[in-house]
C-alpha cells in the first residue's frame, strides 16, 4: 500500500502499517512485521494455508539460486589489456596462460594474475671486482628487461627480480674477471655489456624465470679512489701519445705527398730534357745532313757562307773585333770603342760610332790598310838605319 493511498470515509491518507490515524509507526514493530513476512518467504507459516506455504518456498528458492548463479557468473568476467597475458591457476594448480581480450573463468574455482609482457623494466648494480691483471675496479651496471613468459615468471622461481640480481652479479664478475684493468676502464666497456647480455641470458634461461634482457649498459667504471689520481695520470699520458701520434701522422701526410710530387715533378723534367736533347741532336744531324749536301755541290761557297756566319755569331755578343793580318802569323783583337774617333758635344758628352755587321767589313778594310801603311814605315826605317 502506497504512503498517500486513500482510505476510509475521510479520504486520508492511509498508514501502510495499519496504524490508522495513530501518528508517526513505531520502527520495532515494522522491523518485526518484516522479519515475520520473509520467515514466511522461507518456509515459516505465515497466515496461509500450509500448501501455499511451501510452494512459495520453493519458487523463492530457486529464484535466489538463479541469481546467485549469475552473480557468480559475473563474477568471473574480466579483461586482459593488449600488454598483458593472464596466467590461470585452477584449485591451486596452472591451468593456462589466457591472451588480450575479454576473458572468462570460473571464480573461487580458478585464480587468474595479469602480468605484463611488454613493459620494460630496469634495475642497476654496483659492483667492486678483482680484474684479470688482479687491480681493483668499481662497475655500475643497468640492465632493462621484459617478462617474456609469464607462467615461468609466476610460478618457476620465487624471487624472478632476486635471481636476476644474482645471475647479473655473477656473470659481471666472471667478464670483468676476464678483462684486464685497462680495458674496463677505458675502450673495453661495449664488449663486457656484449658478453655480460650473453651471459645472462643464458643464466636466466637455465633458472626458467621466463625474463628475457632487452639491453646492459655499463655506465661507469672507475679505479678505486686510493689511485684514482695515479690513474687519471696515466689516462692522460695515454692522450697526450696519442694527440703525438695524430700530430706526426698529419705531418707525414703532409710531408710525403710534396716529396712525392716534387720527385714526380723532376722525372717529368728529366724526360722533358732528354726529348728535347734528342729533338735537337736530331735537328742538328738532319741540318747537317743537309748542308753536306749543299756543300758537295758548291764547297767554296758554302766554306766562306759557314765561316761568315760563324762570325758574325760570334762577334755580335762582344765589343771586339778579330783580325787576321796578311803575311803574319799573329791574330790580333782590337778594341773597336778605342779607335773609333770621338768628338766632343756642347754639353761635354761623348759619342761613339756603333758597329754592326753592315759596316763591319768596310771598317776592316781601314784597319788593314792602317796597319800597311804602318808597316811600310817601319820597314824603311829599318832599311835607312841598316845603311
Amino acid at each position: 500500500m502506497a504512503w498517500n493511498e486513500p482510505g476510509g470515509g475521510d479520504n486520508k491518507p492511509r498508514d501502510p502499517w495499519g496504524g490508522g490515524d495513530q501518528g508517526p509507526p513505531d520502527l520495532d514493530e515494522a522491523l518485526k512485521k518484516l522479519q515475520e513476512r520473509m520467515g514466511g518467504l522461507f518456509g515459516g507459516s505465515g497466515g496461509g494455508g500450509s500448501g501455499s506455504g511451501s510452494g512459495l518456498s520453493g519458487k523463492a528458492v530457486v529464484v535466489l539460486l538463479l541469481v546467485a548463479a549469475v552473480v557468480w557468473a559475473l563474477m568471473g568476467v574480466y579483461q586482459v589489456d593488449q600488454q598483458e597475458r593472464g596466467v590461470v591457476l585452477r584449485f591451486g594448480k596452472y591451468y593456462d596462460t589466457v591472451q588480450p581480450g575479454l576473458q572468462w573463468n570460473p571464480p573461487l574455482i580458478d585464480e587468474v594474475t595479469l602480468v605484463n609482457t611488454t613493459k620494460v623494466r630496469a634495475v642497476d648494480f654496483q659492483e667492486i671486482m678483482l680484474t684479470q691483471d688482479e687491480n681493483i675496479v668499481e662497475v655500475h651496471l643497468s640492465v632493462q628487461y621484459v617478462i617474456s613468459d609469464p607462467d615461468k615468471f609466476f610460478l618457476k622461481v620465487r624471487e624472478p627480480e632476486r635471481s636476476l640480481q644474482h645471475a647479473t652479479q655473477s656473470a659481471l664478475r666472471h667478464v670483468v674477471g676476464d678483462t684486464s684493468m685497462d680495458l674496463v676502464l677505458t675502450t673495453g666497456r661495449e664488449q663486457i655489456a656484449a658478453d655480460v647480455k650473453t651471459r645472462l641470458q643464458d643464466y636466466l634461461d637455465r633458472y626458467e624465470t621466463g625474463i628475457m634482457v632487452r639491453q646492459v649498459n655499463v655506465d661507469k667504471s672507475d679505479p678505486p679512489a686510493q689511485v684514482k689520481s695515479a690513474f687519471d695520470d696515466v689516462i692522460k699520458a695515454r692522450e697526450d701519445e696519442e694527440r703525438v701520434k695524430n700530430e706526426a701522422q698529419a705531418y707525414a701526410n703532409g710531408i710525403v705527398p710534396e716529396a712525392r710530387g716534387y720527385a714526380q715533378r723532376q722525372i717529368e723534367e728529366a724526360s722533358a730534357y732528354r726529348e728535347q736533347v734528342i729533338a735537337n741532336a736530331e735537328g742538328e744531324a738532319e741540318r747537317f745532313t743537309k748542308l753536306l749536301t749543299e756543300y758537295r755541290k758548291a764547297p767554296v761557297v758554302t766554306r766562306e757562307r759557314l765561316y761568315l756566319d760563324a762570325l758574325q755569331e760570334v762577334f755580335a755578343q762582344t765589343n771586339k773585333v778579330m783580325v787576321d793580318v796578311e803575311g803574319g802569323n799573329n791574330v790580333m783583337y782590337l778594341p773597336l770603342d778605342k779607335m773609333v774617333p770621338k768628338s766632343s758635344l756642347g754639353g761635354g758628352a761623348v759619342r761613339e760610332m756603333r758597329v754592326d755587321s753592315s759596316n763591319i767589313r768596310e771598317l776592316t778594310d781601314a784597319v788593314m790598310e792602317q796597319l800597311r801603311r804602318d808597316a811600310a814605315v817601319t820597314g824603311g826605317r829599318t832599311s835607312r838605319g841598316g845603311r
